[in-house]
């Protein structure tokens, strides 16, 4: 993208007031003021750094008379304007800012700690907003107008960015940032009260002894951040494949194949599904599969991949229990083009999937494990889960907090073995069943 598609003139937004107008200003004198092909050739932060100090000459040498802040305001958002994103520039810097929603010109909404708030922030017009989101897909060479009014990108700075327009959208331009989620290990997640000690002693054994993982749950639960945990847990000296829509994960081990989808280019050419990319693994040699979410077909390849020797593989889907998991994993392998039955489709989960974690999202804003559950039966039997942690929510208390705590069960005794033979101890919390009543199990269809 050019430098001075990068940089508006005043004709290109709208404004907001007189304040709006004195930002137009001094945007169409900077461009006057600057050489682009000089500019073009500088870094991102040099760049920056220069239009501030040729504004800040631009003020002094014309005007208005400003205070300390009332310049570095203006010149924030001058700049802003010119280089950035406007006014979601210093939202994109709040890293307390995990998700910002703007819905329309007239309403911003960021998360924050689970929460989400509505600012006192807007933009000029519907059209100063579609400059921004010109801007933004401009930066992966994509676009977006009537004939392409939905786009779903990653930024190179990581953000997975969402935008859909009308006449698709009724309520304007819609735009939605998502930051790219930072790495925690088990241990912080313990800080945040994700899980307790115990847990991560089991699920470090299980992904040790090279269990099949799915991590269940629903959007904004903390599936990606919880994958990449115990993706963490991994030897080092194996070699793992990574498959994403967009590339979320951060995996430390230096033996890591990094994967991810493209969609279709403007004459609808050129698209690579997640489904084409499993496939591919399958013969780059993987020791692990990781597979940021099955949301198609691709689950079939990836069950049939868990059960024919690629042990300890991880996934993660869309569903809000153990059993609404394994049911959508069932009904996404039969949207594959290989026409399956059901019931085939049912004893290959079976044979494939050890483990499901289930996550949660509160009231609270917290996000937990709620569930392990092992899947321990066979063949063509009913899905029986046997739940091994739950957290016991309870009523959230006057100051907005939903406590509770964690119950350990018994592990079945096929998965202790397995557990034995791989060399990793059952942690005492939870003990081994010696008979089918002691499992906290149920079944699922």
């Amino acid at each position: 993208m050019s430098l001075r598609a990068r940089i508006s003139t005043p004709e290109e937004h709208g404004s907001r007031g007189e304040d709006g107008h004195l930002v137009a200003a001094y945007r169409a004198k900077l461009l006057e003021e600057i050489d682009l092909a000089e500019m073009g050739a500088l870094a991102a932060a040099e760049r920056r750094s220069r239009l501030e100090r040729v504004l800040g000459h631009i003020i002094s040498r014309e005007g208005p008379v400003l205070s300390t802040v009332e310049r570095a305001q203006l010149i924030r958002r001058v700049v802003d304007e010119a280089l950035g994103l406007g006014i979601l520039e210093p939202l994109l810097e709040d890293t307390s800012i995990t998700e910002i929603m703007v819905n329309g010109a007239d309403a911003i909404f960021v998360e924050r700690g689970g929460r989400v708030e509505q600012l006192p922030l807007r933009f000029a017009s519907a059209d100063q907003l579609m400059q921004t989101i010109e801007r933004i897909v401009s930066t992966v060479n994509r676009r977006v107008d009537e004939s392409n009014p939905m786009v779903d990108a990653r930024l190179p700075s990581g953000e997975r960015v969402n935008v859909i327009i009308p006449p698709l959208s009724l309520t304007g331009p819609i735009l939605t940032i998502r930051r790219f989620p930072r790495s925690f290990t088990l241990q912080e997640l313990i800080g945040l009260g994700s899980l307790a000690e115990p847990m991560v002693y089991l699920l470090a054994g299980l992904v040790q002894a090279k269990f099949n993982i799915i991590v269940s749950g629903a959007t904004g639960t903390g599936k990606t951040t919880l994958l990449n945990a115990l993706s963490g847990l991994i030897p080092p000296h194996e070699r793992i494949i990574t498959i994403e829509d967009s590339a979320e994960l951060q995996l430390q081990q230096s033996h890591v194949v990094r994967l991810e989808s493209r969609p279709p280019n403007v004459e609808g050419k050129g698209q690579v599904t997640i489904r084409d990319l499993v496939r591919n693994s399958l013969r780059m040699r993987p020791d692990r599969i990781v597979v940021g979410e099955v949301r198609g077909g691709e689950s079939l390849d990836m069950l049939q991949a868990m059960s024919t020797g690629h042990d300890g593989s991880l996934a993660t889907v869309h569903a809000n229990s153990a059993e609404d998991a394994l049911t959508r994993l069932q009904t996404l392998a039969s949207m594959s083009d290989v026409e399956v039955p059901f019931v085939a489709l049912h004893d290959q989960i079976n044979s494939a999937v050890d483990v499901i974690v289930q996550l949660t999202r509160f009231a609270d804003g917290a996000r937990r494990i709620t569930e392990i559950a092992l899947l321990d039966s066979h063949g063509g039997e009913p899905y029986r889960l046997a739940s091994v942690a739950r957290f016991a929510a309870e009523p959230m208390t006057a100051d907005g907090r939903v406590p509770g705590a964690f119950a350990y069960f018994p592990l079945p005794r096929r998965t202790a073995d397995r557990l034995h033979m791989a060399s990793q101890p059952v942690p005492g919390a939870f003990g081994v069943a010696r008979t089918a009543d002691q499992l906290a199990t149920r079944e699922a269809r």
